[in-house]
């Protein structure tokens, strides 16, 4: 089942249970996607890798602005951005913990060869491609200068 009727599905059931504040969540991320699907040119849809990244920015910008409305003293609007966070991780691929990043990094290094911080963009385009979606990229980043460093 595709992302889009997965989402159209869990729409659906927030109707009838009347959980408003997760269908405005879902109706949010309906929306991106029918936007990406257009701006591509329509056709079949967006494939897998396209639908993460999708679902990672608007996590992202979710997660954001639920920041930025701490700092202000704006709960109201902090928790709002929270939920739709949360309902938007629902679709994501589990996230690594740190220790399983630092294996995943690790192995990319070896298999790239890198030998020092010199190397860090080969490292990062290769680490960034095998963990999309799966780790947030400040943190990929970091675990390879940490790892290049040593």
């Amino acid at each position: 089942m595709s992302l889009k009727q997965q989402i159209d599905q869990d729409i659906k059931s927030a109707m009838l249970a009347k959980k408003k504040e997760e269908l405005t969540a879902l109706r949010a991320i309906k929306s991106a996607i029918l936007l990406a699907e257009t701006e591509k040119g329509g056709g079949e849809g967006l494939n897998e890798d396209a639908e993460i990244k999708l679902l990672t920015k608007a996590a992202k910008q979710r997660k954001e602005s639920a920041e930025l409305y701490d700092k202000e003293g704006r709960a109201d609007l902090a928790d709002k951005e929270k939920f739709e966070y949360e309902v938007i991780s629902r679709y994501l691929p589990a996230q690594l913990s740190e220790e399983e990043l630092k294996a995943e990094i690790e192995a990319i290094i070896s298999q790239v060869g890198a030998a020092g911080p010199q190397d860090m963009g080969k490292v990062m385009g290769v680490a960034s491609k095998q963990l999309a979606g799966k780790a947030d990229g400040k943190m990929i980043a970091s675990v390879v200068k940490d790892s290049l460093n040593k």
